[in-house]
């Protein structure tokens, strides 16, 4: 009985989770069109300095992140677990958003170093991974 309650609250919170990430997706998507309308149709016209370039691509993964969030919600929500490979392609696409934005002159090479070896780990994670599913 309790164990069944718990499944039904598990499901009820990754429902409510699910439509609320639904509603800040949609809303950035729509931020990032006014964004890019404002960006592009503002003097001089169709013009992007590097800023505004940076501005937008963070804005495109951050979507692609909600949107990998999204999948991972659906996952758990339809079969009860989440796969190892979704969690590291979601911190892949994140890194790959904070190295755009990243000014590297504000870090130490060390910290910039360390970075390539967190990239380096995850995709030998994900390749590793995903061997293992295509050899099953």
């Amino acid at each position: 009985m309790f164990v069944v309650l718990m499944k039904n609250f598990e499901k009820f919170i990754t429902l409510a989770l699910i439509v609320m990430m639904l509603i800040v997706v949609a809303l950035s998507t729509m931020e990032l069109g006014w964004l890019l309308y404002k960006d592009v149709f503002n003097p001089p016209l169709f013009v992007l300095d590097t800023a505004e370039l940076l501005e937008i691509f963070g804005f495109f993964l951050m979507i692609l992140i909600g949107l990998e969030l999204l999948e991972t919600m659906k996952e758990y929500y339809l079969h009860g677990k989440i796969g190892l490979h979704v969690i590291i392609a979601i911190a892949l696409i994140a890194l790959g958003r904070k190295i755009i934005t990243l000014d590297i002159d504000k870090y130490q090479p060390l910290a910039l170093i360390g970075v390539g070896v967190i990239i380096a780990s995850l995709v030998g994670g994900y390749w590793v991974i995903k061997c293992a599913d295509s050899s099953k």
